[in-house]
């Protein structure tokens, strides 16, 4: 069964042995590891990792928390595909359809950012598109750069960022981890690239 492991660790050489280490004793198999966010001497890191059977989660969890100055974010099941999708394979997707480039791109947030659904929202049409899992009352909000978002549901922490005038894009998580600022920031960056290679189409097709 695989599972996300959000870490924060101190940002330090050989801290990712002790806590791969860690997870091998407690019956945990590390996939991939994808540095989130790095600040002030401390490491945010992502780990995707299968966790054997009859092995609990919390098992994992207790042996990575033992480590000095290490915390567990978060852990879930992580159901989106065996590996960490990166921003650059995202992008090299939409190159690749430029036409369909807005639409391609909520389908590829939720794996990016490990987030549970994405949506465009209009500001005339309500909801142009989402991904499944996506709630069915969604609002516009006026935003000039990527940011936390209030969402009806309080179990779900969401963020968005700004298409164009009159469209949104918005991703959300069920129960957490927060967004860090980092991602917010990918957000942004991501969305404003789907934009440029859209309108590059819209335009070479007139």
């Amino acid at each position: 069964m695989p599972f996300l492991l959000r870490v924060e660790l101190p940002d330090v050489p050989g801290s990712l042995g002790r806590l791969a280490g860690a997870i091998g004793e407690a019956g945990g198999d590390i996939d991939a590891i994808e540095i989130v966010e790095k600040r002030d001497g401390t490491a945010v890191d992502d780990v995707l990792l299968e966790i054997a059977p009859g092995t609990m989660p919390d098992s994992v969890v207790s042996a990575v928390n033992g480590l000095d100055g290490v915390r567990v974010v978060w852990i879930s099941r992580y159901n989106a595909g065996g590996n960490l999708f990166l921003d650059l394979e995202a992008v090299e997707e939409l190159t690749a359809n430029p036409e369909g480039a807005l639409d391609r791109l909520i389908d590829l947030l939720p794996v990016t950012f490990r987030a549970d659904w994405a949506a465009r929202v209009s500001k005339v049409d309500g909801i142009v598109y989402t991904t499944e899992a996506a709630p069915s009352a969604l609002s516009w909000v006026q935003i000039d750069r990527a940011e936390p978002i209030d969402h009806d549901d309080e179990n779900t922490i969401a963020c968005a960022a700004r298409l164009n005038k009159t469209e949104i894009v918005v991703i959300g998580r069920r129960g957490g981890p927060d967004f860090l600022d980092s991602e917010i920031a990918r957000l942004g960056h991501l969305v404003g690239l789907a934009m440029s290679i859209s309108r590059a189409a819209k335009a070479h097709a007139h």
